[in-house]
């Protein structure tokens, strides 16, 4: 599985930046973003960042990674599930624009 973590740019210099998570430090490569500044959150794949997020995105991300990490763990309740995903709870999925279309339109596949 390939995931994305959410970091924090502690500071930069040219197209890199030292990024901070959970205890962490990582040099970061900025290419993608160079309008990242220091104090905002990031994106980070392979040591990329990918994009720009903003503090609640962020929290959001490390929340749901947190759960997944526990619900892999074994540790997880209903409870950890809701706060983890608090986002998705109580909320319809949504088709993306392009298979809405599709599913309007009557087809089986995009």
């Amino acid at each position: 599985m390939c995931l994305g973590l959410p970091m924090r740019i502690e500071s930069r210099s040219d197209t890199h930046a030292l990024c901070s998570a959970e205890g962490r430090v990582e040099q970061v490569d900025l290419s993608l973003v160079p309008e990242a500044q220091a104090g905002e959150h990031v994106l980070v794949f392979q040591g990329a960042a990918r994009r720009r997020l903003d503090a609640e995105e962020a929290r959001l991300i490390a929340e749901a990674l947190a759960g997944v990490a526990a619900i892999m763990a074994g540790e997880a309740d209903a409870g950890l599930i809701d706060r983890a995903f608090a986002d998705l709870v109580d909320r319809e999925p949504v088709l993306p624009p392009h298979l809405a279309a599709a599913y309007a339109a009557g087809r089986k596949e995009a």
